[in-house]
């Protein structure tokens, strides 16, 4: 098979893993020396295939939400209109002595709603400080997966259909690792989707897969597949990193 290299990296901040990793991490971390390192995306074979790191984009906040289900707004517990989606992130450490899952990584989702809105953000075209909607981070198990309810984002401007990824590790031999990434839909799918309430009154969208310049950059290597369920889609996604 193809194998693919990506030579854009992330460091993980001292502050993002004190943050990520709670009064625990942080002791450890007081008394160790810390060296960051990148966590480099290349592929090995299919079930560990490395694909290309893209934009945080600017709607990122750390709102440290350790859930499951990301559609409800902590403050007010309404939850978020739209169709279900269940996506499972699996994670998968790479190393010269073969592929391994990747357990207690934190991972974090983040998306737009069904009408193109970030929650606690505030936008030209939005105001949603306080709100923590369709936000929220799992951390990976023993098969490295890490799992979440969600619904099938909306859009806005400019950007194609996408959902935000950010897979962090604790600290391994004093030294910490970070990938961020976003996962696509095929327009089809999409377009079907967007033909039901509430995304239907939203209107047509402006921006499809390949009009958009970040998905341009290896987005066709990091499509969900997602397949239907009672009441909306289920899909899974692998990433694997080289922690070197």
């Amino acid at each position: 098979m193809t194998h693919h290299r990506n030579r854009s990296r992330l460091l993980l901040s001292r502050r993002d893993v004190l943050t990520a990793f709670g009064i625990a991490g942080a002791a450890w971390l007081m008394e160790q020396a810390f060296v960051p390192r990148r966590a480099v995306a290349e592929s090995v074979e299919p079930s560990c295939l490395i694909l290309p790191q893209q934009t945080e984009g600017p709607y990122f906040v750390d709102e440290r939400l350790h859930r499951s289900d990301i559609r409800s707004d902590p403050s007010t517990g309404q939850v978020t209109r739209g169709i279900p989606l269940r996506l499972t992130i699996r994670t998968m450490g790479i190393s010269a002595t073969g592929c391994r899952p990747l357990a207690g990584a934190v991972v974090d989702i983040w998306q737009c709603d069904a009408m193109g809105f970030y929650s606690d953000v505030r936008d030209p075209w939005f105001d949603t400080i306080g709100k923590k909607f369709l936000r929220g981070y799992q951390m990976t198990d023993a098969r490295g997966e890490a799992r979440f309810l969600t619904i099938y984002p909306g859009w806005y401007p400019g950007r194609t259909v996408h959902i935000h990824v950010k897979i962090r590790t604790a600290p391994i031999g004093r030294r910490s690792f970070d990938f961020t990434s976003q996962l696509y839909f095929d327009d089809a799918l999409t377009d079907q989707v967007f033909s039901h309430p509430p995304y239907v009154s939203r209107g047509d969208r402006t921006t499809r897969n390949r009009q958009d310049w970040i998905f341009r950059q290896g987005g066709d290597r990091l499509m969900l597949d997602p397949t239907p369920t009672e009441n909306g889609y289920a899909a899974t996604f692998t990433f694997g990193l080289r922690l070197a």
